[in-house]
């Protein structure tokens, strides 16, 4: 079953790219070509291939499986192609699969690169509310990131690329991040294929002797760490104990991937990657997109707020026997739902519509990556469980 699992995800992987080429084509040829219907067809058998990867993987782990990074942001990633196919299907805007089914894409090719195998709940985790608190908070924050992909396709068609402006170097800093994640696969794929791997004795926050097992060159080692591998490059720093060194690392690792591709793609194309972009949204309708990206604030918001607080707080008085604790993932939750919070606001209070809107729709998805990747990978806390 676990076999059936993972061949149904990759799969799901393959018909997702497909289904990018063919909305890149329905651009090219006009919106009433068959090229949309078969994108959008793509699409849907490929989220109907991962929600078979997502029903074999439950029956095999016996529970549902969003208990670690790999399972979660692989949910993520399905969760966004389904809020994006419902969408599509209200506003029918070829475009917006261009830059949604990417996203995704990336998203679960991130998590491909944490460990996969299916491990038994600690006893933290044996709970209903696994599944009510985190599908719903992965269900709210995927419609929020239809939203962000609006909001970047609305920033493309208005920022003149001509001129260097402080708009034009944040707008290429949200590229220059998306290519991180890139980068980081394409490290993480090159040292698992050299069979890296390099193990330290530690000494872990509680006091207590631990191993940590690294498949990237050390550059930030664990506190206290001592080598046991022989042959290996030793780390340049130690880090304290409530920083999670190999996690830590990993960022890094992702930043230096991406700097070098990123590198690489204007050393070829001589242009910022938002001005290649920018010929695919020519003509697209910016009021529209503009609309899809409030909308999908509109209701992600209320969706976040049950998964991301309500329900989280229940979990936490049962399983803590407290509401709140200030743990780095509950404090991230909240300032996640209180941008959010802020964006309708500001967007139904002071009129941002527009440029502005655009603007708060992708910080607040650069927050929710935030709370993915740097907070799962770097701060140790409660929810450290959730990055192993």
């Amino acid at each position: 079953m676990a076999e059936l699992s993972s061949n149904l995800l990759y799969i799901a992987f393959i018909l997702y790219l497909i289904a990018t080429l063919l909305f890149g084509g329905s651009i090219k040829t006009g919106e009433k070509s068959k090229w949309r219907i078969l994108a959008i067809g793509t699409s849907i058998a490929g989220f109907l291939a991962q929600l078979g990867y997502f029903i074999t993987r439950w029956i095999a782990a016996g529970h549902a499986p969003v208990s670690n990074l790999f399972e979660f942001t692989t949910f993520f990633g399905m969760a966004l192609v389904g809020a994006f196919i419902l969408i599509y299907f209200i506003y029918k805007t070829p475009l917006l699969g261009l830059f949604t089914m990417p996203v995704a894409l990336l998203i679960i090719a991130y998590a491909s690169m944490f460990p996969r195998d299916i491990s038994p709940l600690i006893p933290a985790l044996r709970s209903d509310w696994l599944h009510i608190h985190v599908i719903t908070v992965a269900l709210g924050e995927a419609i929020l990131a239809v939203s962000f992909a609006a909001a970047l396709i609305y920033l493309l068609r208005v920022i003149d690329q001509s001129k260097s402006t402080k708009r034009t170097f944040w707008l290429e800093t949200v590229m220059f991040s998306i290519v991180c994640v890139l980068g980081f696969i394409a490290v993480s794929v090159g040292f698992s294929a050299a069979g890296y791997e390099a193990k330290f004795n530690w000494v872990d926050k509680a006091g207590e002797s631990a191993v940590a097992e690294y498949h990237l060159p050390a550059i930030t080692g664990p506190h206290d760490g001592e080598m046991i591998t022989e042959g290996k490059i030793k780390p340049l720093v130690e880090m304290p104990a409530i920083i999670n060194a190999k996690k830590l690392n990993t960022v890094i690792w992702a930043l230096i991937g991406g700097s070098l591709l990123y590198g690489l793609i204007r050393l070829v194309t001589r242009k910022r990657i938002s001005a290649l972009l920018q010929p695919l949204v020519r003509n697209i309708n910016l009021d529209l997109v503009d609309e899809i990206s409030y909308r999908s604030v509109l209701i992600g918001f209320p969706v976040f707020t049950l998964g991301g607080l309500i329900f989280a707080m229940i979990w936490a008085q049962i399983a803590w026997t407290r509401f709140w604790g200030w743990d780095p993932k509950e404090v991230w939750a909240l300032i996640t739902w209180l941008f959010y919070a802020a964006f309708l606001h500001l967007r139904l209070s002071k009129g941002w519509h527009g440029e502005k809107s655009a603007w708060l729709a992708v910080v607040g998805f650069v927050i929710i990556m935030f709370n993915l990747i740097a907070v799962n990978l770097v701060i140790a806390g409660l929810h450290s469980y959730a990055g192993s």
